[in-house]
């Protein structure tokens, strides 16, 4: 229920930004500045992006925990989407989850509130299936019967004649 409201009350609050600050500094700095924002938010989530990819590595190299690495990546990748939607409201949130501390209140908030119902991992250390051997070429065939007549036979390219 929750999740229908916000798709309601997104959009709305959206338009009414829209109205209040294009009523006040006109149409085209209002566009002007959702553009420059897309822009800028664009630019600041690339290199958080990266950062954060490092430290996803290097927490999986040093075989830590990836649980908050990972959540930062993600609340990066929202910021992301939230600042390529065109609007204030968007934008806002957009470069709150941009903040690095802020990211780090949210991540603390969602470990006290979420509940992992059920996790599993493969404990073996191989893949499952074997690798396919190299030498190996699976494909079908068909046998044709003998010829007849007696002209003689080009190779095709397909074999070793």
């Amino acid at each position: 229920m929750w999740l229908l409201i916000v798709f309601i009350a997104v959009p709305l609050i959206e338009i009414a930004l829209f109205i209040k600050v294009g009523g006040a500094i006109g149409l085209w700095p209002t566009l002007a500045i959702v553009v420059l924002t897309a822009l800028v938010g664009t630019q600041l989530m690339r290199s958080q992006g990266a950062a954060a990819m490092t430290r996803i590595r290097r927490s999986l190299d040093e075989m830590r925990d990836p649980a908050e690495p990972l959540a930062h990546g993600a609340m990066i990748l929202l910021a992301g989407a939230l600042l390529l939607t065109p609007g204030f409201f968007t934008d806002a949130c957009g470069f709150l989850l941009l903040v690095p501390g802020f990211r780090a209140a949210a991540f603390r908030w969602l470990l006290r509130n979420v509940r992992v119902q059920g996790f599993s991992a493969r404990t073996s250390p191989g893949p499952r299936h074997p690798k396919p051997r190299d030498d190996v070429i699976e494909g079908e065939f068909e046998e044709l019967p003998p010829r007849d007549d007696d002209t003689p036979r080009r190779p095709s390219g397909w074999t070793r004649d």
